[in-house]
């Protein structure tokens, strides 16, 4: 199954999408069940998976004012350096465990929505990315186990504010910026496609294509991420790993290149589909 987050003129909602069509699950589900990570801790989605063709769909999925795709995480876990291509593009030497950050909801937009370049920095750069929605909550889950917490996959543009992010050996100022983070534009769930296959991850800047790997080329792979993370912190339905990026990175080039304003960025995974926003300089 496709499932998105949206807005209603009633409140915010989510669903399932078959093509255009749009099947509302949140009506469906009620009160009880008010958005997508909630469906997915109380294993409520599977019962709807016959939905289309067998009643008329509820909305267009043109029609709709998409929402990152989990909006409300409990926790957005990212990875940094697990490409070996992007790790030696940056002069990083060999790393023995992932390298992990945090970024906040409110750092996230959905597809279609701006990707902000804050009034204080003009080195805004895309990184395509994988991210992992967990399903199943877990401790210390082991890696012959971790597959079966995920609950699927999508698309991740882990945009980075670069002169804030270097100013200091911590990361979290250039990765956190309002509105620089892009997730959707949907989540394709693990019956439709396994985590474990290997995926064509790219980046495209104005039709350019700027970065591309497969995942069979991460450092850590999805399996190691969730037992690492979870041996340091429980993890819950609805958080999100945001897996890595490959080179070809803005900041890394000869000359360098970052987003400006009315740029089109664009992240496309096999299996998943395009996450297309374009660039907004706060002020312009």
């Amino acid at each position: 199954m496709k499932l998105i987050s949206f807005q209603t003129r009633t409140g915010d909602s989510f669903g399932l999408v078959d093509g255009q069509d749009v099947y509302d699950l949140g009506r469906r589900l009620g009160p009880e069940c008010p958005d997508l990570r909630t469906a997915i801790a109380q294993n409520q989605l599977a019962q709807f998976a016959q939905l289309p063709g067998s009643v008329a769909p509820d909305d267009q999925l043109s029609q709709l004012t998409l929402l990152p795709v989990i909006p409300n995480p409990g926790k957005i876990v990212c990875v940094g350096l697990n490409y070996h291509a992007h790790r030696l593009e940056g002069g990083h030497g060999e790393v023995g465990d992932p390298t992990l950050f945090l970024r906040v909801a409110e750092s996230q937009v959905a597809h279609g929505q701006p990707m902000i370049c804050p009034k204080e920095s003009d080195q805004f750069d895309y990184e395509c990315e994988i991210a992992v929605v967990i399903g199943r909550g877990g401790d210390r889950i082991t890696e012959a186990d971790a597959l079966t917490h995920v609950a699927g996959i999508s698309a991740y543009n882990d945009g980075s504010v670069r002169d804030w992010q270097m100013a200091t050996s911590q990361w979290t100022a250039g990765k956190n910026f309002r509105a620089t983070g892009a997730f959707g534009p949907w989540l394709v769930t693990s019956d439709e496609l396994p985590p474990d296959r290997v995926l064509s991850v790219v980046t495209r800047l104005n039709g350019v294509e700027m970065q591309r790997s497969t995942t069979d080329l991460l450092i850590f792979s999805i399996p190691r991420l969730i037992s690492y993370i979870s041996s340091i912190m429980p993890l819950s339905p609805g958080d999100v790993i945001v897996t890595g990026t490959p080179g070809g990175v803005g900041f890394r080039r000869t000359p360098q290149v970052f987003m400006h304003h009315g740029d089109v960025v664009e992240v496309e995974v096999e299996g998943v589909g395009v996450l297309r926003n374009t660039v907004v300089k706060e002020g312009v």
